[in-house]
């Protein structure tokens, strides 16, 4: 596969590649169209983190509640993540990604 690499200004319509740009779509975008289209990615994003949360619990062959005792947050803090109603952040983002790619050595240090 070849990698070909572009300059584009955004300032100059000239500089843009050929055929993939919609300016009437992107002309007749509304705010209410961008704010539409950000609650869907953010959704969207909420979903991705729940299912990866869920994944490296199932990993471990974990109950939600075993899972919450092994890493000292309340069950409800696991199903809030598993449901995506939230998502885990700072120090818990972390320790799940340390989780999913080395479980045994998280698992130890844990105790």
């Amino acid at each position: 596969m070849k990698t070909v690499r572009v300059s584009v200004d955004f300032r100059q319509p000239s500089t843009l590649p050929k055929g993939r740009v919609d300016r009437c779509r992107l002309d007749g975008t509304t705010e209410a169209d961008l704010a539409l289209q950000q609650a869907e990615d953010d959704a969207e994003a909420m979903q991705d983190a729940a299912r990866f949360v869920r994944r490296v619990r199932r990993r471990l062959g974990l109950t939600q509640q075993e899972f919450a005792r092994r890493i000292d947050v309340p069950l409800d803090t696991i199903r809030n993540w598993e449901q995506g109603k939230r998502y885990p952040t700072g120090a818990a983002k972390a320790l799940l990604k340390v989780l999913d790619k080395a479980p045994e050595a998280a698992l130890l240090a844990l105790g």
